[in-house]
């Protein structure tokens, strides 16, 4: 039977034409044994392609863990992956004043989707390498980034399940919800369908509160948030017609557009707090230049950008500010909908970072991997430890690792204290209801939440989310018997 599949960015929806109604794995995933590898170009819209390929080949040669083969055919799994990388401009002479040179050391950004496939097509082992900011040779320490993780990953790979597909009738799936994990959605959809055809999904990332609206309504099978409060808040007292199910960890991020600027900026809980209090006006301030003591900030307005729209990245991005400054938490609080001071409001995190983008002297906030799509800079955020941290598969990791989540999987990762923690990661969570009349119905959304929970965690990486902590995961297994 044909797969098809349509998405059109206009409208952010996805819609997909899979093959059966639910999924079973016929046993544990077993070891891979992975000997030979072959390395694909590597696609960066740059001139550095293949030169990546060429340097990660020669890294893993003097590791010495695999032999690099020339063709797929010969290969036990394939390593290659894309992105963009792009110069961000030179180094300054004087590294206090930010700005950007015609010459010198070059600066870039960028990010690279790197994936481990075996010869079926299915991902091994994924990760998301970001180039060091003042790299002379960007390609070659992306390069040993590259294969370090791979080498080290290649000792822990697993063989992916078996599926299998019982003869049932197609179902029709339909979400709603966050636009926080939809990168991973989007990703997670597209592969899920080469798999099972006959199953058809569609998600609309039409943001949290939308989407858990339409849950409730009857309007969709699942809905997607980033906050574990969003039933108790959209729908006082049906909370126990709903579980939710965390699918996987990502981070909310401060992003900044100042025009000729290079230079990192540092932020304090106080400050983010101020900004968007009103308080803080001018990017010179001195709670910002306190934090940023060896650049010199330029004297220009802040201007605020947020959510329009009831927002689980907004209820994450409130709930640190809630948990770390007093003020905020008694004027504002953590909510979806926030009643924002000050600001310009934009729909989804596409939105807000497509309007930092456009408005010179601008912050707001997003998901991870929009602000790498978009070109932004991002910022780093004190921890409770005190440390200035980036976001990143480790510090995301760190903040989950130590995690207290209980049964109900309702837990918040902000400020969490471990060291290296990025402070403002959040979980992000699949709501299903408790009942499901329809066995086929039934039997296709828990089929796609263990799909989510195997293939679905190694996947995430690439994209720069978390998977989940294993415990969790096993946890979660178990507790898909209450979905009845």
């Amino acid at each position: 039977m044909p797969v098809t599949m349509t998405f059109s960015k206009s409208k952010w929806r996805i819609r997909l034409v899979c093959c059966c109604a639910t999924v079973a794995f016929t046993s544990p995933a077993t070891s891979a044994e992975i000997r030979r590898l072959y390395v694909e170009p590597f696609t960066t819209q740059s001139r550095l392609e293949e030169k990546l390929r060429t340097d990660v080949i020669a890294e893993l040669h003097k590791l010495d863990r695999v032999t690099i083969v020339d063709s797929p055919s010969h290969a036990d799994a394939i390593l290659g992956g894309g992105g963009e990388i792009w110069l961000k401009g030179y180094r300054s002479l004087n590294p206090r004043s930010g700005r950007l040179p015609s010459n010198g050391t070059a600066l870039y950004g960028g990010y690279l989707s790197v994936e481990l496939r075996n010869t079926r097509g299915e991902t091994l082992w994924s990760y998301l390498a970001t180039p060091q900011a003042d790299s002379e040779d960007v390609a070659k320490d992306l390069a040993k980034r590259i294969a370090r993780r791979v080498v080290e990953a290649l000792d822990h790979v697993e063989a992916p399940p078996e599926p299998t597909a019982p003869p049932e009738a197609p179902a029709v799936l339909k979400g709603a919800g966050a636009t926080f994990p939809f990168p991973v959605y989007e990703k997670w959809l597209t592969n899920y369908r080469r798999e099972h055809p006959n199953l058809e999904i569609t998600y609309d990332p039409i943001g949290s509160e939308s989407g858990i609206r339409r849950l409730v309504a009857g309007e969709a099978d699942f809905g997607a948030t980033d906050s574990p409060e969003a039933i108790r808040e959209l729908a006082p007292g049906e909370e126990g017609k709903f579980l939710l199910f965390p699918s996987v960890v990502g981070a909310v991020v401060p992003i900044v557009n100042l025009p000729g600027f290079s230079g990192d900026i540092q932020f304090t809980p106080e400050a983010l707090a101020g900004i968007y209090l009103g308080k803080i006006v001018k990017w010179n301030d001195p709670v910002l230049k306190q934090a940023n003591p060896a650049v010199a900030l330029p004297d220009l307005p802040i201007v605020v950008v947020h959510r329009a729209d009831g927002s689980g990245t907004s209820y994450a991005w409130t709930d640190f500010l809630s948990k770390t400054v007093s003020e905020w938490k008694d004027r504002i609080g953590a909510s979806l909908a926030p009643s924002w001071p000050v600001g310009k409001s934009a729909e989804r995190n596409e939105g807000v970072a497509a309007l930092v983008k456009e408005l010179g002297g601008s912050i707001g906030y997003v998901e991870f991997i929009y602000a790498l799509q978009h070109h932004l800079s991002i910022g780093k955020v004190r921890n409770r430890r005190g440390q200035f941290v980036a976001a990143s598969l480790e510090s995301i990791a760190a903040a989950a690792d130590q995690a207290q989540i209980g049964n109900e999987f309702k837990a918040s990762l902000v400020n969490a204290p471990a060291a290296g923690a990025y402070p403002i990661s959040s979980l992000t969570w699949i709501a299903v209801p408790a009942h499901i009349a329809d066995q086929r119905r039934h039997n296709a959304i828990v089929g796609f939440l263990e799909w989510m929970l195997g293939p679905g965690q190694l996947q995430a990486a690439a994209l720069g989310y978390g998977a989940l902590p294993k415990d969790l995961a096993a946890r979660e297994r178990a507790a898909f018997a209450r979905i009845h």
